[in-house]
């Protein structure tokens, strides 16, 4: 599986860990930055993730800012981008589960690494569940496309 990362400067420490847990657990690990904790704005380095994932460049994306809001409302600007922020391995869960999530976002001021690893374990090991939930994933899908 292939994983695009990325982080603004306040996610830069976080980003990192996850990047080694990552590539230490056999994924194929592409980080579009940012590479150091100057200040930068994350709706380009969402924008890189978002569209990798998409493109199908990348299978699922990881995101990491202060508080993993503005790099979910960046990224789901992206089309074709499904972005969670969550703070915990359940919400993880839930968003691949019922949302097919293929992009997970986190805050690096709230999350230890302990629990950031936990919650991007949980979220490439889970598969959508589809069902009743695919009508909704469509629903979104024609918002998105402006057919709804």
């Amino acid at each position: 599986m292939r994983i695009s990362i990325g982080s603004d400067h306040a996610g830069f420490e976080l980003k990192e860990k996850l990047e080694s847990h990552l590539r230490e657990a056999g994924f194929d690990v592409d980080d579009v930055g940012t590479h150091d904790e100057e200040s930068v704005d994350y709706p380009e380095l969402a924008a890189k993730v978002g569209r990798a994932v998409a493109s199908g460049e990348a299978d699922r994306g990881v995101l990491v800012c202060g508080s993993g809001i503005g790099v979910a409302v960046a990224a789901n600007k992206i089309h074709g981008v499904r972005a969670a922020n969550v703070s915990d391995p359940e919400m993880a869960e839930m968003s691949r589960l019922h949302n097919d999530a293929n992009v997970v976002t986190m805050g690096g001021r709230y999350l230890d690494e302990d629990v950031a690893r936990e919650i991007v374990d949980v979220f490439l090991a889970t598969a959508f569940e589809g069902g009743r939930h695919q009508r909704r994933v469509d629903a979104i899908t024609a918002l998105e496309d402006g057919s709804a």
